[in-house]
C-alpha cells in the first residue's frame, strides 16, 4: 500500500491518500477539508478513487467527505454506526468549531470489527476501537505493514474523552487489546502529528506503556 498523507483543515487533519500500486487504484481517508488540494494529490499521484473511507465523525476528519465523494462519484465508507449522531450533527459541529457549514449525511455502508474493505487488490483489516468516540474506527493493511487509526493514538499521547460519548478506560482497552497487540515494527499514522511504531508507543507513550500486556 501507497499512502501520502496531506495535513488539512486549521486542525491540521491527516487525511491519508492510499492506493494500490497495482492497479492504481485508491481511497481517501478521513478527508476533512482543503477539497481542492486533494483532488490535486489524487491526480498528481495518478491515483483512480474509488472509495472514501471514515475512521469517525469528527468534522477535522469528515468535513470535506460530501464535496469529494461527489467530485469522483464514490462511496462513503464508515465509520461504525455508533458514530451516527456525529454525522447527524455535523451543522453543529461546524458552528462549535468555526469550520465552514457541512450538512449532515449517511454513508454508503457502516462499519464493523473484523470487517474488510478493498483497495483495488489491497485488503483493509476494519477494527472497531470506541472511546474517542463510540464509533472509532482503525483500519489494518497488513502486506505493507501499517494502520491508520484516525485519533485513538498519537506519537506520545491518545485521542481526548471529554466529547459527548467518550470514554477513557474504554479507549485505553480499545488501544491495548487492537492497536498494541499488533507486530512492534508496524507503522501507526494516527489523525494529527508524526507517524509512529506499535513498539514505541508501547514503551514511551505514557497513556499507555506498561499497560499493554
Amino acid at each position: 500500500m501507497k499512502i501520502v498523507v496531506i495535513p488539512v483543515t486549521p486542525f491540521s487533519q491527516n487525511c491519508s491518500l492510499i492506493w494500490d500500486p497495482s492497479s492504481m487504484k485508491g481511497a481517501f481517508v478521513d478527508p476533512g477539508g482543503n477539497v481542492e488540494q486533494l483532488i490535486k494529490a489524487a491526480k498528481d499521484n495518478h491515483v483512480e478513487i474509488e472509495k472514501i473511507i471514515l475512521t469517525h465523525g469528527h468534522l477535522d476528519h469528515v468535513g470535506g467527505t460530501t464535496a469529494i465523494a461527489s467530485h469522483f462519484n464514490v462511496s462513503i465508507i464508515g465509520p461504525h454506526k455508533g458514530d451516527k449522531f456525529w454525522l447527524d450533527g455535523l451543522m453543529q459541529q461546524s458552528q462549535m468549531f468555526g469550520f465552514p457549514p457541512a450538512s449532515p449525511f449517511e454513508p454508503t455502508q457502516w462499519l464493523n470489527d473484523n470487517d474488510t474493505i478493498s483497495v483495488g487488490t489491497l485488503t483493509l483489516e476494519v477494527l472497531h476501537c470506541p472511546g474517542h468516540t463510540p464509533g472509532h474506527v482503525a483500519l489494518v493493511e497488513r502486506s505493507s505493514n501499517r494502520i491508520i487509526v484516525g485519533d485513538i493514538i498519537f506519537a506520545g499521547s491518545i485521542g481526548r474523552t471529554d466529547f459527548p460519548q467518550g470514554n477513557q478506560q474504554q479507549l485505553i482497552d480499545s488501544i491495548k487489546r487492537k492497536i498494541l497487540s499488533l507486530p512492534e515494527d508496524m507503522m501507526i499514522y494516527p489523525g494529527h502529528g508524526p507517524t509512529t511504531t506499535v513498539g514505541t508507543e508501547k514503551a514511551t507513550n505514557p497513556y499507555v506503556s506498561g499497560q499493554w500486556g
